[in-house]
């Protein structure tokens, strides 16, 4: 099954360039354990990842794991063949700098050349990379290039693969992800967190502070905006921050997330806070962060009475409004017209947050029913044949391409059902495994990136959607 769908990867990857349309830069030497160049030979493992085939030619990308190298070959060949790597930081969107690396041609009275190893990444500049074999027949035009590969440095199994390939998508230069995405980015962060609390895999925690840093005073600083759910994605990130380092500066940005959304609660309709800062809706999303950001505070802080009671107030007013529908799930607001629920969409993560934020507030309180009420809404989310089309998870007008808001909601869905799993002695592994088993052998590309349908086919990738698969394999068993 592997090597099938390794070479229905390769098959997909594969595309036929004009050479011309190739313009090679000079690429900089990197050296981690070795450097650049280093002679396959010396190689203690050779693993092919990926291969492409152009008139009879094979193009094979080799990987050496235990170095964290790949090698590229040309078998089947004729003298004039080339055959090079393409190397890439970004997860295969531009090599510039990384174009033709070891360049080599089929000398005469040969079938077959190999170029010399590369490193995958570059460990110097936090780089995080993936390689590729192309090459083209000396006779013609076009060039062929397999997909995308890298070694299994950083890459050891589903979580840590999906975590390497979301760090693909990192700009140091923001500490933001892709095009600057902002809530989605604070969810990409804390699905890299909890998969550092899960994996032990370290390497990429440097990305907390690079966040913070660089994004403190943006917005209204303090990682607050006009959103009032924005704030709290931002605050829950910064719990996880906090759990996961210990600085109290993290802890502290949380508690001023949380004070900004309580500042827009008010008695319109009983209770509860504004969505936005210009009061004109109250949803779900909204509330169930703020109940579960409060909830978290109170745990942490000690003898605390404030954000318990904001935790306890903010789930006494959900309860009234009926956002609850018959069949325990959550609609998407309240109609401030008639202070009910407004019967709009069930989107996945409102099903998901609101999860986390009844075991955060049973944690808390020790209230029973919370609990209760989660296991429904757990129930009927992970037996609704509206979200989950055979049995595989889709939000409500999944798009085809990773796009919008909407490719997020279900790393926070899987986020919170895995919360509530731990919690409750695991009656949903078997439903996360076939998520993540069916998104693991559908829905990726050879170094794990993800699309929006976890029941595939894949159709490109982003940040939030590579966040809501690794959200995915952190909750899975």
């Amino acid at each position: 099954m592997k090597a099938k769908w390794i070479a229905a990867a390769a098959a997909a990857a594969t595309v036929l360039l004009q050479l011309s349309a190739v313009s090679p830069a000079r690429a900089a030497t990197v050296c981690n354990r070795y450097c650049d160049g280093r002679d396959p030979a010396l190689s203690p493992g050779d693993r092919v990842a990926t291969s492409a085939i152009l008139y009879g030619r094979t193009f094979k990308a080799h990987v050496d794991d235990a170095d964290a190298m790949i090698w590229a070959t040309v078998e089947g060949g004729q003298p004039g063949d080339e055959v090079w790597l393409d190397r890439s930081f970004d997860g295969g969107r531009t090599w510039q700098g990384g174009s033709r690396l070891g360049d080599t041609t089929v000398p005469a009275g040969a079938t077959g050349r190999r170029t010399t190893m590369f490193n995958v990444d570059d460990w110097g500049t936090r780089g995080v990379g993936v390689l590729r074999a192309c090459g083209k027949a000396g006779d013609r035009p076009e060039l062929t290039c397999a997909g995308w590969t890298r070694s299994n440095w950083n890459a050891w199994d589903r979580r840590t693969a999906a975590a390497t390939a979301l760090m693909m998508r990192f700009d140091q230069g923001t500490g933001l992800f892709d095009t600057n995405g902002w809530w989605t980015g604070a969810n990409a962060l804390t699905a890299l967190i909890d998969n550092s609390r899960i994996s032990g895999m370290h390497s990429y925690d440097y990305a907390i502070a690079a966040t913070y840093d660089k994004q403190i005073n943006s917005r209204q600083g303090q990682f607050r905006n006009e959103y009032l759910d924005d704030t709290g994605w931002w605050g829950l990130a910064w719990v996880a921050a906090y759990d996961r380092t210990g600085d109290s500066r993290y802890l502290n940005t949380a508690r001023a997330d949380a004070d900004h959304m309580f500042g827009y609660w008010d008695t319109r309709c009983g209770g509860g806070i504004y969505w936005r800062t210009d009061r004109t809706v109250k949803n779900a999303i909204s509330n169930s962060l703020y109940i579960q950001l409060n909830a978290a505070l109170s745990l942490r802080i000690g003898g605390d009475s404030v954000y318990r009671g904001r935790a306890q107030a903010g789930w006494s007013w959900f309860q009234s409004t009926g956002m609850i529908n018959s069949s325990n799930l959550v609609n998407d607001g309240v109609n401030l017209g008639t202070c009910r629920n407004n019967g709009d969409v069930t989107w996945t993560y409102n099903q998901g947050v609101l999860i986390n934020a009844l075991v955060q507030l049973n944690r808390l309180t020790g209230d029973t029913n919370a609990l209760t009420v989660a296991r429904r809404v757990g129930d009927a989310a992970t037996t609704s044949t509206y979200l989950n089309s055979g049995g595989i998870l889709r939000e409500p007008n999944e798009p085809d391409q990773c796009s919008g808001d909407g490719v997020s909601f279900k790393g926070a869905f899987v986020r919170g059902l895995g919360v509530l799993n731990a919690a409750v002695g695991r009656p949903y592994d078997a439903y996360l495994r076939r998520q993540a088993d069916s998104a693991y052998a559908k829905d990726r590309t050879g170094f794990d990136a993800y699309g929006s349908h976890w029941a595939g086919p894949y159709a490109g990738t982003n940040h939030s959607c590579q966040h809501s698969a690794l959200d995915l394999m952190n909750a899975a068993p």
